[in-house]
């Protein structure tokens, strides 16, 4: 299949007899910069196939082929966070033709019951942001008066440690997405509202590469106003104890019209940190391996510290009073400061 690739209504690339040929390297995604793989970059916009509501909502939608490619481009390879989608040769579409204007498959792709699989697959329309909905646990979008909010599954624990550590960020001056409580479910704010920007996760210029430093560096090429959020990211990832931050929950945000890398993405994606996992054994904070590769950064670039925010037990306690969640309190105090204590500031 040849098409463009397209931001809005303008021809960023194109892909024909399976090459590429960036037409403005303005508009490109930043991924083409690293790799002309355009299977790849479509395969990594795609659902994961692996949740079980995943395969329930392609069954409703009576997809024939479900592979990660053929899922994408059944809805032009359009998402919620970006302008970028695929546009065939040859066809008239624009770009407000193929962007998501409902959240009919929302709680099929949520909660998987059986009712909402047996309204989804009597819909006449079968656009949907679920298919390009990626990340390994249930959620959906949900169209709130006009805003796209992340509704995701969370238990308990899960719950608490993403509210606290955006309440933390949030008292901290720190740059992080609006979360908000609801009845089994932690929902999130879309951040690039409703895309006036593009947000490219961080996989487009790093790979699977997480390295600090590397990524320190890249994300100075790209914008230095990225460094400092970068660094606070990384502070609260360690002292919350975020061993999941990976190159697809982090990035930047791009001018759609003009490219410009603007800023660092808000801080989200914390739902593995803290006590979601379980209450760490480990109080002490020795031999951390967050606190080692936090501290090689700072060590190797002693300027940075000037990003560490101070920080007390009274600070933490207040965000614990403001989430009102049954906790061990005493236990996340110790632990959070002793991390922050390790910390060579």
């Amino acid at each position: 299949m040849d098409f463009y690739i397209m931001n809005c209504d303008t021809v960023a690339a194109e892909y024909k007899d399976g090459k590429l040929n960036i037409v403005n390297k303005s508009l490109v995604p930043l991924f083409f910069f690293r790799s002309e793989n355009v299977e790849k970059w479509l395969e990594i916009r795609a659902i994961d196939s692996h949740r079980a509501n995943s395969r329930l909502l392609k069954k409703a939608l009576r997809m024939s082929e479900r592979d990660d490619v053929s899922t994408v481009l059944a809805v032009n390879a359009v998402t919620i966070t970006d302008n970028y989608w695929i546009k065939p040769f040859g066809s008239q579409l624009l770009y407000k033709d193929v962007r998501f204007d409902n959240d009919y498959f929302a709680k099929l792709a949520l909660t998987g019951s059986y009712d909402s699989f047996n309204r989804a697959a009597n819909r006449t329309s079968s656009k949907t942001p679920e298919l390009t909905n990626i990340g390994s646990f249930e959620k959906c979008w949900k169209l709130v008066n006009g805003e796209w909010w992340m509704y995701k599954k969370a238990n308990h624990d899960e719950m608490f440690s993403e509210l606290f550590i955006y309440q933390l960020g949030v008292k901290l001056r720190f740059n992080m997405a609006e979360y908000k409580r609801g009845k089994g479910i932690i929902k999130t704010k879309d951040f690039t509202d409703n895309a006036s920007v593009n947000f490219e996760p961080a996989f487009g210029f790093m790979g699977d590469n997480e390295d600090y430093i590397e990524t320190l560096q890249k994300l100075r090429e790209l914008n230095p106003d990225c460094v400092g959020d970068y660094v606070r990211m990384l502070f609260l990832d360690t002292i919350c104890a975020n061993p999941d931050r990976h190159t697809f929950n982090f990035g930047v945000l791009r001018d759609s019209q003009t490219g410009a890398v603007l800023r660092m993405s808000p801080n989200f994606d914390n739902n593995m940190a803290l006590i979601s996992r379980g209450y760490p054994r480990n109080i002490a904070r020795k031999n951390d391996l967050l606190v080692s590769l936090f501290n090689e950064l700072i060590e190797y670039e002693p300027e940075l510290r000037r990003y560490i925010p101070d920080l007390n037990e009274d600070i933490i306690g207040e965000v614990l009073n403001d989430i009102s969640m049954r906790v061990r309190s005493n236990e996340i105090v110790r632990f959070i400061m002793n991390g922050y204590n390790m910390i060579n500031k």
